[in-house]
């Protein structure tokens, strides 16, 4: 994410939207780089799925500690699932890695050149891999390509920061994020108002 894009998307937002600049203006400054191993960023989200921060780091320490920081599809699809299991990988999380190599291998799902295709095109393309749904596609635009304008509505972060600084009595669902986000102006910027929600809930 280049850094004069990202300060007109900050400038944008912070004219919209009164919340977001004040969230904005409390937290100043963000950055956004893109991850160009996706085959390892992929393992990394179905692994830290419905895990701390901390607990995630820990396995992906010691998977990049056995497998290296840059490991292949055909290695990892070797691999006896007993020894992935000793790193801390669950039982499920180790059919999903499995089956992200395989399809990988047979070719039924391509990284290659994945930056060129639509949000939607990936959305499609990734979640044929047992594990991947919504959530993790989300991570990977925004995370892996910097794709500006995503809105992880999924998220229960940005779910619980939107209802804190919103003032909403409960937990806001899909139509009602979306909803925030069209009459505030958030696109095409969603992806850069989704870092401010993540950062507004860890300060506070």
């Amino acid at each position: 994410m280049q850094s004069n894009e990202l300060e007109i998307a900050v400038k944008t937002l912070s004219a919209n939207d009164k919340v977001m600049l004040r969230i904005i203006k409390k937290n100043g400054k963000i950055n956004l780089t893109e991850y160009t191993n996706y085959y390892s960023f992929l393992i990394s989200s179905i692994i830290g799925q419905q895990l701390s921060t901390s607990a995630a780091d820990a396995i992906h320490k010691k998977f990049s500690s056995k497998f290296g920081e840059n490991p292949t599809a055909e290695k990892i699809v070797r691999v006896r699932d007993i020894t992935l299991r000793k790193l801390g990988i669950s039982n499920a999380k180790v059919k999903y890695v499995k089956d992200l190599s395989q399809k990988l291998i047979s070719e039924e799902i391509s990284l290659k050149n994945i930056e060129q295709k639509s949000d939607e095109d990936i959305i499609s393309e990734l979640t044929k891999v047992k594990g991947i749904g919504i959530w993790t596609v989300h991570m990977f635009l925004i995370f892996a390509l910097g794709r500006f304008n995503v809105l992880p509505y999924t998220d229960l972060g940005i779910r619980k920061s939107i209802m804190v600084n919103y003032s909403l009595k409960s937990l806001p669902d899909e139509k009602e994020i979306k909803s925030i986000s069209l009459k505030n102006k958030w696109s095409p910027y969603n992806s850069v108002a989704s870092l401010y929600l993540w950062k507004s809930l860890d300060n506070n």
